[in-house]
């Protein structure tokens, strides 16, 4: 049996306090942003690199910080993850320009890829000893993620309403180093040989931000003009390159065999239009409270967190006993349906709407939708692979969820631009950008659904054809 570590449930509280905040990151900002958009001179559609700067950094280097982690210690890379947490949150708080904000924004996203699979992979290492145990700490580590979701709405309203914006930054600093003064309980383990794709993670970071870029400017640019078009061939070749370099180096970051293991592609499509669909309703409902309805940045918060308090009951209470019982497949296509019926009553928004009438009970549907996908979307993409990809699936599709969570609110920020969204002080007009980008979030909601019930493999299926012996001459792993 392998050493127990005494000390293992006080890691647990160190790790899962990183989970949380690596998670509130991208929810603390939310009702923060028409006063940083004041403050620095943000244009209404620059304003969503506030959130895609982080998500886009954060999710293009998951893998690389994945395999930072198993080369030079898991406790190391974990540590500097934290170092550079801080060092963003100082350049994001002490930010006086639009692109300075950015730029720490995509620092605090380089700390949060290096923090959340080391974490992981130091949470495997505290608890293997003891299925139970760790099925215990699995549970408590993944319900740190809604938390910090519900407590980033709330105290993103507490910072702006009662002191200033800088401070939904500034509070990384003293978490950030007490966590790092906690690390002397987390397991240490020495580093081993191998190599590092940089190349590899510098071509898949820069054609995603390439393509939101392209996406992005796309309406002042012009939709089929040659900057755009440039762009966007651009993206693509860097995209494709990541793929040439994926098959032709020793050891890569996304070994393409990996694809093979049942239900990964379709699982991710799945997260990829989850993230495409409900970030963008997250981001266009706090705009609509504040800019709209008039709401303060504390009542916006207050707002917002029955939707977060309700996907925090059903992710950790409801969703894995309904999992038992009919399956990941239903809940995935179900829950997408649900959202996309959520953001379909959230398009009938009004320039003198209510919170009662035209945002509580749309906001709780889209909810409920969310909390049935999210959690079995994960397992399913985790479920059919080997025990020694099973975290290279966990980066996948963590990373695909933060993909389309750029990739969509890139496309629905242009798409509300382009009906009225970015004319300030005319709430019919703003009203109607905002209920075109619920609109468009409602069909890749439904898209994804319906994608997800026709071509998912259902649980038996996959539980058959990973009892059934492998072809002669093929592997799973690359």
């Amino acid at each position: 049996m392998s050493h127990v570590n005494p000390r293992r449930w006080w890691a647990l509280l160190v790790l899962a306090t990183a989970q949380f905040m690596v998670i509130m990151d991208t929810s603390i900002i939310g009702v923060a942003l028409p006063e940083m958009q004041k403050d620095l001179g943000f244009g209404q559609g620059e304003l969503q690199w506030v959130f895609n700067a982080y998500v886009i950094v954060f999710g293009g280097l998951l893998l690389l910080g994945g395999r930072l982690s198993d080369l030079v210690g898991a406790r190391k890379i974990f540590v500097t993850g934290w170092a550079v947490m801080i060092a963003g949150s100082v350049l994001a708080a002490a930010a006086q320009t639009a692109w300075v904000e950015i730029a720490g924004r995509a620092v605090q996203g380089v700390g949060g890829a290096l923090i959340a699979p080391s974490a992981m992979t130091l949470l495997m290492m505290l608890f293997t000893h003891d299925p139970k145990e760790l099925g215990k700490a699995m549970a408590l580590y993944g319900a740190a993620a809604p938390a910090g979701g519900t407590a980033g709405v709330f105290l993103g309203g507490v910072f702006t309403e009662w002191a200033a914006w800088q401070w939904v930054f500034a509070i990384y600093i003293p978490i950030g180093l007490a966590t790092l003064a906690a690390t002397k309980l987390l397991p240490d383990v020495g580093s081993r040989r191998g190599s590092v794709d940089v190349l590899g993670a510098v071509a898949v970071t820069a054609g995603l931000a390439l393509a939101v870029f392209a996406v992005v400017r796309a309406p002042e640019a012009g939709r089929g003009s040659t900057a755009t078009i440039l762009q966007l061939v651009g993206a693509a070749a860097l995209l494709v390159l990541f793929l040439v370099i994926q098959k032709s180096v020793r050891e890569p970051l996304m070994p393409l065999g990996v694809w093979r293991v049942p239900r990964l592609g379709s699982a991710n499509l799945a997260m990829t239009l989850l993230g495409a669909a409900w970030i963008p309703m997250w981001y266009f409902l706090n705009l609509y409270l504040q800019q709209v309805l008039g709401y303060g940045a504390f009542a916006s918060g207050a707002a917002l967190l029955p939707m977060t308090v309700l996907l925090m009951i059903f992710m950790t209470a409801v969703t894995s006993r309904l999992m038992t019982k009919v399956g990941a497949k239903p809940l995935i296509g179900g829950g997408l349906l649900v959202l996309a019926a959520g953001l379909v009553w959230l398009a009938a928004v009004e320039p003198t709407g209510t919170f009662l009438v035209d945002v509580l009970p749309a906001s709780l549907v889209a909810a409920l939708g969310m909390s049935l996908a999210y959690i079995p979307a994960m397992i399913a993409a985790m479920s059919g692979a080997p025990q020694e990809q099973a975290g290279l699936a966990s980066g996948i599709v963590n990373t695909t969820y933060n993909v389309g969570s750029a990739l969509g609110l890139a496309a629905l920020t242009a798409v509300a631009m382009s009906q009225g969204a970015d004319r300030l002080g005319d709430l019919p007009e703003l009203t109607e950008g905002f209920s075109a980008a619920f609109v468009g979030a409602a069909v890749i909601a439904a898209v994804g659904g319906v994608v997800t019930l026709l071509v998912m493999k259902g649980d038996k299926a996959v539980a058959a054809e990973a009892a059934a012996p492998a072809p002669q001459g093929e592997k799973v792993s690359a």
